[in-house]
């Protein structure tokens, strides 16, 4: 029985090396996502003078919030796979991600998408017009849903990470 016990526990670890196909993918769909980058930039250039300020500032936001969504998901990517399936093994060139466990991971991708939730809600203000009463205060409710969401991952955090300091503190 014991023996059926060590295989199963070999299997479920490593079942873990599925997630390369995970990582692998979002790596594709990031180099996809950089194409469209890449035509939204080029756009932008070419109608650059014609521009009046709000577009311009749109726009940049646009790249901003493409900027963003690519970082989360490089993110995502590398510490899920350092925190997840193996260590990489040359740390020179990614000695930042020991600093990125699950936790942290969290409330980074959290911040990240309240960072985009932002950008969106500002496009949508710099284009009041376009929008309803009722549209807007669905995309604020929204918003604030992303804020508060955020908060409390961020409150969970710093409570796990005191509980988790006094039980690491010696006793007297």
């Amino acid at each position: 029985m014991k023996r059926l016990e060590l295989l199963i526990e070999k299997i479920i670890l490593a079942s873990r090396w599925l997630l390369v196909i995970f990582y692998l993918g979002l790596t594709v769909a990031l180099a996809v996502y950089a194409v469209s980058f890449g035509g939204k930039l080029w756009e932008f250039l070419m109608k650059v003078n014609s521009l009046e300020d709000t577009d311009t500032i749109l726009k940049m936001l646009g790249l901003i919030d493409a900027g963003l969504v690519a970082s989360l998901v490089v993110m995502v990517i590398i510490s899920g796979y350092e925190n997840f399936v193996s260590q990489f093994d040359d740390q020179q060139d990614v000695h930042w991600l020991g600093q990125i466990d699950a936790g942290s991971l969290k409330i980074k991708v959290a911040s990240t998408i309240v960072a985009i939730s932002s950008i969106h809600l500002l496009q949508i203000f710099l284009n009041l017009p376009q929008y309803s009463t009722e549209q807007l205060l669905w995309y604020t409710i929204i918003h604030l849903a992303f804020v508060v969401s955020a908060l409390f991952l961020a409150i969970i955090d710093r409570i796990s990470a005191k509980k988790g300091d006094k039980e690491k503190a010696p006793s007297l």
